[in-house]
């Protein structure tokens, strides 16, 4: 049982990275990016690719991050500056990532067990009691979901954090204050894929390889995520909508296993989410509306409308009642 709670709870977390990118997009910039499909294992090849030659884990870390922000920027820049429709830049990000991808590993499936991890190296050994060793992954992953998670939240009480919110809510005022509303977008873009390529560096060094098909779907368990935080978090305005989308992705990654347990084999992990998310939506649509069918993609009438209704309350950066 305790093996059960901690792979789900390490699953969570991992995701939970994604996630809070997903919410800078889907809550924040209202903008349906699809390339979080192709950044998340694009965090998972750089990892690969840098630890096969040497570099220090956390290293390889960083420069999934920078590698992230980059392609964020190019989906901003590809819909700011070409005027390419939102959706379109995701997808056209994605399909180039997915050749990318395959050329910085060298190959569809690169193993890294023999190497050393954020994970199993040779100081966790020395320093860590035989009887934690089993709670390492899960304490280290913790930190680090709270680390970014602390540092979002910081950056949203900035002026720059402001001015993202704005966006989202309002162009219109981000002109008038004679700030480039193209610019937020792309810092806004880079930041959530930043954050998708950690989550698939973490999730690459956890499991010891790099797979080519495992960015497929991500977007989707990220909405998820971010819909089931923020609608069980609705009325409790005190809990912060960051730590609602951390919550939602571990009480996800537990309905997936609760299936699983059911007797759903591991193959139908892509129905098990589909079905789940497709759930989300309507019961989400139906706390809101009384009927399906007012929640899409971009949330414009559906999870994002609460943002849009409740101005102070988005500007606090908690789920909207």
């Amino acid at each position: 049982m305790m093996t059960i709670v901690l792979g789900v709870l390490e699953e969570g977390l991992v995701y939970a990275i994604m996630a809070l990118g997903v919410y800078i997009t889907y809550k924040i910039l209202d903008f349906p990016d699809l390339s979080v499909d192709g950044t998340f294992p694009l965090g998972a090849a750089v990892t690969v690719r840098l630890m096969l030659a040497g570099f220090h884990p956390v290293f390889c870390m960083l420069a999934a991050v920078a590698a992230g922000m980059l392609a964020g920027m190019v989906t901003g820049l590809i819909h700011v500056k070409f005027k390419v429709r939102d959706l379109l830049s995701g997808i056209i990000v994605m399909t180039a990532l997915y050749s990318l991808n395959l050329r910085i590993a060298g190959r569809a499936n690169v193993p890294i067990f023999s190497q050393e991890t954020i994970f199993e190296n040779s100081l966790w050994e020395r320093i860590i009691p035989a009887g934690l060793a089993p709670y390492l992954t899960a304490m280290i992953l913790l930190v680090l979901v709270l680390l970014v998670k602390v540092l979002l939240d910081v950056y949203l009480k900035t002026k720059s954090g402001y001015l993202l919110r704005a966006v989202g809510d309002n162009e219109v005022l981000v002109t008038s204050l004679a700030k480039d509303k193209g610019a937020v977008k792309i810092l806004g873009l880079a930041l959530a894929n930043g954050f998708a390529a950690l989550s698939g560096s973490v999730y690459c060094q956890m499991n010891g390889f790099f797979e080519i098909s495992t960015g497929t779907g991500t977007i989707v368990i990220g909405l998820a995520n971010v819909i089931i935080g923020i609608n069980l978090f609705r009325r409790l305005t005190f809990v912060k909508a960051t730590m609602a989308v951390v919550i939602g992705s571990i009480v996800y990654k537990a309905c997936v296993s609760l299936a699983i347990a059911l007797g759903m084999g591991a193959s139908d992990l892509k129905l098990i989410t589909a079905v789940l998310f497709l759930i989300i939506l309507v019961v989400s649509s139906l706390g809101k509306t009384g009927r399906p069918g007012k929640t899409g993609m971009t949330g414009k009438s559906g999870a994002n409308g609460e943002k849009r209704r409740g101005g102070k309350a988005g500007k606090e950066g908690a789920p909207h009642a």
